[in-house]
């Protein structure tokens, strides 16, 4: 087992708090109407969006994954932080046991 992790910082004219308000907490709204083509849809399949949360991202024609799933484990609204571990994945197959975000 092998663990490889990164850190990507970028500069936004966007406050933070707008910014994660957008990118994690309404994410499932947001993500399907930025990138049609490659995501259809998100659906809560448990929880109400916070820590337990549940959540089925599923993909376009054209992809190479039909849906992938995750669950939300840590979320801090006020220090705008988030950890999530992808639960479930067609792509995942034997050479990855799970991802952690």
């Amino acid at each position: 087992m092998g663990v490889k992790s990164f850190t990507h910082e970028v500069e936004s004219q966007v406050s933070a708090p707008r910014m994660f308000q957008a990118l994690v907490v309404d994410s499932h709204n947001l993500i399907p109407k930025l990138t049609p083509q490659g995501i259809k849809s998100v659906d809560l399949l448990q929880g109400d969006g916070g820590v337990g949360t549940i959540k089925q991202i599923n993909f376009g024609e054209g992809t190479q994954s039909k849906y992938m799933k995750h669950r939300i484990d840590v979320l801090n609204k006020e220090n705008f932080f988030c950890k999530y571990i992808l639960i479930e994945r067609v792509m995942l197959g034997d050479k990855l046991e799970s991802i952690v975000y």
